[in-house]
């Protein structure tokens, strides 16, 4: 039996090394002296604070937030109610609008960016922005946010906000104080997901930018076909960091909702 468990931790080791090594490099040699990549000769911060210098690099960044920030809102509001409509709903016809709910996530990137860009030329003449770009990812990420969060969603007791209408809840208070507090996990599962989604994209972004609407992914994509430079790991370190805070923040704030939420769901079931 040991024998066996040692087994399973070093395959479990060797494959999160197998995950993690491309991203533990990255980051190394984002600290590398030389301006090729692959040659190391020494030990340098100087590639972080050029960062701030790069003026193009800057302006990608931030459309690229602008964008996520719109996708993520958006995606999340309008993908948490249909989540919860597909779970809560049945009608003749529902399961066929589930499986065309998994259509945008298992179309490929480049036929839906071709695509959304016939759409929006065809009908509005556009040939490329942030709005553009906006709208675009909001259309991939609502799917996601959608399943995750219907696979909570179908998982609740409704007898919990029975419960809460026969102590005299409101149908917004028991929305409220009920089903909000355990769909949180799902919808923030989503949210971050989306934010993920909408942040590296790259495909669908391509054929939906235009000019001034150069997005972080295209950025770098146009660097490195001149080379890669510790600049561009530096900035991919940086990424890599942030997005590991937001997670961790992430987690520790569903530590804390869970007794929050169970304290709510307890009182809402409690005999009047």
């Amino acid at each position: 039996m040991k024998s066996s468990n040692r087994w399973l931790s070093a395959f479990a080791v060797a494959i999160y090394a197998f995950l993690f090594a491309p991203i533990v490099v990255l980051i190394i040699f984002s600290f590398n002296d030389s301006r090729r990549t692959f040659v190391w000769r020494g030990f340098t911060l100087r590639w972080y604070p050029t960062l701030f210098e790069n003026a193009d690099l800057l302006d990608a960044l931030r459309i690229t937030l602008e964008v996520a920030l719109v996708a993520v809102i958006v995606s999340t509001i309008l993908g948490s109610l249909l989540g919860l409509g597909l779970a809560r709903l049945r009608f003749r016809g529902s399961g066929a609008t589930e499986t065309l709910l998994l259509l945008p996530m298992v179309t490929p990137e480049i036929i839906m960016g071709i695509s959304l860009l016939i759409f929006f030329f065809q009908l509005f003449g556009a040939v490329g922005s942030v709005a553009q770009i906006s709208i675009a990812h909001i259309t991939f990420c609502i799917s996601y946010v959608a399943v995750t969060v219907r696979a909570r969603a179908a998982g609740m007791d409704p007898r919990l906000e029975e419960a809460a209408r026969d102590r005299g809840a409101s149908a917004w208070g028991a929305f409220r104080f009920v089903t909000v507090p355990l769909l949180l996990p799902a919808v923030l599962a989503g949210a971050m997901l989306a934010f993920a989604l909408s942040f590296d994209d790259l495909v669908v972004t391509s054929f939906n930018a235009g000019v001034g609407s150069t997005t972080l992914p295209i950025f770098i994509y146009s660097s490195i076909k001149f080379g890669v430079t510790p600049q561009i790991n530096a900035i991919s370190t940086l990424i890599v960091a942030v997005v590991s805070i937001a997670l961790f923040i992430a987690w520790r704030l569903g530590a804390f909702r869970q007794p929050q939420a169970s304290l709510a769901i307890e009182d809402a079931a409690a005999p009047a």
